[in-house]
């Protein structure tokens, strides 16, 4: 049986896509820094499926202790998902120095640390599947959550070059590109029902993808033709806009 790591283990989606996994008979290893949150999924899911399933403690914002959590991994995942984020109060990070690179290095750099460790570990056995959660957000800054958008921005250029650089090793990348999600993070968030997905419903888009071996994917499909209208948008108009 094949082993999928999920780090961020704690989010809607990242629960839905275990699932998804789980279904397949993959074992799980579920990391994250709630473990008993994470150990209630991983009963459900032992039970639910008769698979393996590790739950594991990991702080992305704890950088020293990426290379020892990769060590410590037996067996090594075939496969690894990315779903820590953390979208933070923009009023809030435009003013809190903390604040900001707490965002950050949610969802960029800490992740970015620890993916390496697998990229490498990837490129040099010749297999291997990494999946990288990141936003619409990144397409293009806006003024209500361009911190998270820029963190997100940096992730996805991450997980391109990634794509490029691997993909001569036969190794997969698939960037994924959710727009609004029905989980704990947009709570108390504003979203228009009509374009707001659930988190079961992205995560069968996630996995669907992944054994499709997708480059690239929104989801819902349809965020991928509203970005590229606001990508589009020039930018003489696009500043005196309300996005």
């Amino acid at each position: 049986m094949k082993n999928c790591l999920i780090i961020g283990a704690g989010s809607d989606v990242a629960k839905a896509l275990a699932v998804e996994f789980a279904k397949e008979g993959f074992n799980l290893q579920l990391a994250g820094r709630n473990v008993e949150d994470i150990g209630k999924t991983a009963a459900d899911l032992q039970i639910r499926y008769g698979i393996k399933v590790e739950t594991l403690y990991l702080d992305v914002l704890k950088f020293d202790t990426h290379p020892d959590f990769f060590n410590n991994l037996n067996p090594k995942p075939e496969v690894v998902v990315a779903a820590a984020g953390l979208l933070g109060d923009q009023k809030v990070t435009e003013r809190d120095q903390s604040a900001t690179l707490r965002v950050i290095n949610t969802n960029f750099t800490g992740i970015v640390s620890l993916l390496n460790e697998f990229a490498n570990y990837f490129e040099n056995q010749g297999s291997g599947s990494i999946i990288g959660i990141s936003s619409v957000a990144g397409d293009r800054g806006r003024m209500k959550n361009y911190i998270y958008g820029a963190a997100k921005a940096g992730f996805t250029a991450y997980l391109s070059g990634l794509r490029q650089r691997l993909s001569r090793k036969g190794v997969e990348v698939l960037s994924v590109q959710p727009g609004f999600i029905n989980t704990k993070m947009l709570q108390g968030v504003e979203t228009p029902k009509p374009l707001t997905a659930e988190p079961e419903q992205v995560a069968k888009m996630i996995y669907n993808g992944f054994r499709s071996k997708k480059h690239v994917i929104y989801t819902p499909g349809y965020w991928r033709v509203i970005m590229f209208i606001v990508r589009s948008i020039p930018e003489r108009i696009f500043v005196k806009l309300d996005l």
